[in-house]
């Protein structure tokens, strides 16, 4: 595979998402994230990739969207306590459908919103309309479906969207970068 080549892609996409996000003052226009999230995202995206390329046919936007909830909800664990969270299986954020509903299990269950206030339907446009660009980016590569390189521009596309989701859930949880001066 061409590592340049996914590198632009996923940092192009990356960007997009960030000024999207910024524009809809769900980030301050920086990617939040910590070493341990970024992390995580490697252990768990064996087991998310393999529950979301049987959703791109027929919901692709949830596909990749629902990365995003995954980082929000690892994102809130971090904050809350990483000792228990860094160990939390995959699985755990299953709704009772299993990955359908994981969306809502984890806006209402994880992060504590309910889901017809104003902040879960912020959250939930907010992912819709990433994961829509999303999409939209992965078709703009026009790039033959099914085959290995769509699968790796996927895989880095649900990787992003992760990272939107860990972002988002930080700025909410009050964190943001501060220049330090140096003091000497």
């Amino acid at each position: 595979m061409n590592k340049e080549y996914l590198d632009a892609f996923e940092n192009k996409l990356e960007q997009e998402l960030l000024k999207l996000c910024t524009s809809y003052n769900m980030l301050g226009g920086v990617l939040l994230s910590t070493d341990d999230l970024n992390e995580k995202w490697h252990i768990i995206a064996p087991e998310y990739m393999a529950d979301a390329v049987g959703q791109i046919k027929d919901y692709p936007t949830v596909s990749v969207a629902w990365a995003g909830y995954l980082g929000m909800a690892y994102a809130y664990g971090w904050d809350f306590d990483w000792e228990i969270y860094s160990h939390a299986e995959y699985k755990s954020f299953y709704g009772k459908q299993g990955f359908d509903d994981m969306d809502e299990y984890i806006v209402e269950n994880v992060l504590g919103i309910s889901l017809d206030s104003n902040d879960a339907q912020m959250i939930e446009k907010i992912m819709r309309i990433c994961g829509q660009t999303t999409v939209a980016y992965i078709r703009n590569e026009q790039v033959e479906p099914q085959s290995q390189l769509a699968f790796f521009i996927f895989a880095r596309a649900c990787k992003v969207m992760f990272r939107i989701g860990v972002a988002i859930e930080l700025k909410r949880l009050g964190y943001k970068f501060e220049r330090v001066d140096n003091l000497n």
